[in-house]
């Protein structure tokens, strides 16, 4: 076992001074067993830890470095910006080129408003969505994480008609009461919902393309069958596209799958690994909110310049030099190396563009209830070996991985032979 005194020593005093000595919970990798890694900096698709080790990194802090870490032209963008100020609580050029990008690269999207986080993002969405249809009740689904606004930490209940139930201490279950789950890949359960409270439905969220949860790809069917559902009823579709806006290609599910939704969510990548969460949709719904509607929303860092700056230059890089395309080529050359090298074993190789996941279970799962809990136990055994050997995958059996720009086929095949060599004996 690879020693880590630094980042043991670290941890110790993260202990002491923060709750379960990490800011977010995945990092403290209860589920993989062992003491969390802390991280001293990062070089194009690797990670070096407090200690100088080095691994491959399949994280990309989640989803956002899709260049790699730190970008010369990234770096540059954000220095400059930086230099000319860091926060004005006023509005920049920045934040009008960016929306202007975005825009012009998202069919669906009319206007846009930039927050801090995908979490706020959401939030705001579903507001909106309530604020423009006068109704109350949401449909999330059972296995999509929208991030942790308290009327979103639900589970499903025991019946179609079940409102959720609070699954995080602190959330009043007035606050659930209003939002109804449903099953992925279930159209019965949908259709049951609508059937009970369809003029009570604000808004269906979801992410088309399930990344919080496993890699859970819908059917083209189930997704338009929830676009048309909710047309019929008159609530609004929400994609929330935080993880796959940008990462899957420039217009993202809603392009893959040729569905329009009435508001979208992103984040991650528009921000070029700074805290950046955006939502839009048609101008006659975002234009609810304030100044020129009732639905307030508000955020002293909104369309903050530095994070404004590098998300437009991310952005830009891709476009220049053909990001998709390769990245396409990328994740598809490691998907295979991974079937190569887990071939002994049980295993499905999930792939979307540059996201994968690994399951060691013999059907891929559209919904939660089919993830094999014992699959997700070997993954979590696994992980140590495979961090040791200088491969760092997200803490969680249940997370994806990311492929990006900075990645080389060399670096792809080392990382699936660990990981074969691990995980497939």
């Amino acid at each position: 076992m690879v020693e880590r005194p630094k980042s043991d020593k670290l941890y110790e005093r993260a202990l002491r001074v923060i709750p379960g000595g990490v800011n977010s919970p995945v990092r403290a990798f209860a589920a993989v067993g062992g003491k969390p890694v802390f991280i001293d900096r990062g070089e194009k698709a690797e990670l070096i830890d407090a200690d100088g080790n080095r691994y491959i990194d399949f994280c990309g802090s989640w989803g956002p470095l899709i260049l790699g870490h730190a970008h010369p032209e990234v770096l540059q963008a954000i220095g400059e910006t930086a230099a000319m100020g860091t926060s004005f609580g006023a509005s920049s050029h920045l934040e009008v080129e960016l929306a202007e990008y975005v825009i012009g690269k998202v069919k669906p999207l009319e206007k846009i408003r930039f927050v801090s986080s995908g979490t706020e993002a959401v939030m705001s969405a579903i507001r909106l969505a309530r604020g423009f249809t006068g109704r109350d009740k949401i449909i999330k689904f059972n296995g999509c994480y929208h991030g942790h606004t308290d009327y979103l930490l639900v589970k499903a209940g025991s019946g179609l008609a079940t409102f959720g139930e609070p699954s995080s201490r602190g959330v009043p279950a007035d606050f659930a009461a209003h939002t109804l789950v449903a099953d992925l890949d279930d159209m019965d359960s949908v259709t049951g919902h609508f059937n009970r409270y369809g003029d009570q439905i604000a808004a269906m969220i979801i992410e088309p393309i399930p990344a919080n949860n496993g890699l859970l790809l819908q059917r083209p069917e189930f997704l338009k069958f929830l676009r048309e559902i909710t047309a019929r009823h008159g609530a609004l579709l929400i994609f929330d596209e935080v993880i796959s806006g940008f990462r899957v290609g420039w217009g993202g599910a809603a392009e893959m799958y040729g569905i329009i939704p009435d508001l979208m969510t992103f984040g991650k990548v528009i921000g070029g690994g700074l805290p950046v969460g955006a939502l839009g949709g048609r101008a006659e719904i975002m234009d609810k909110l304030s100044p020129l509607g009732g639905v307030y929303q508000a955020g002293t860092l909104s369309g903050n310049p530095v994070a404004m700056a590098a998300g437009l230059k991310t952005l830009q890089i891709l476009e220049r030099d053909n990001g998709y395309v390769k990245l396409e080529i990328l994740g598809g050359y490691f998907e295979q190396a991974l079937k190569q090298a887990l071939k002994k074993t049980v295993a499905q190789v999930i792939r979307v563009g540059s996201i994968i996941w690994t399951v060691y279970q013999k059907d891929a799962p559209r919904r939660t209830d089919r993830i094999d809990t014992a699959a997700i136990d070997k993954f979590n055994r696994d992980h140590r070996a495979i961090l040791d050997k200088g491969v760092y995958l997200p803490p969680s059996g249940y997370e994806v991985m990311f492929v990006s720009l900075a990645h080389t086929k060399p670096m792809l095949d080392r990382a699936a032979a660990i990981i074969g060599e691990v995980s497939g004996a």
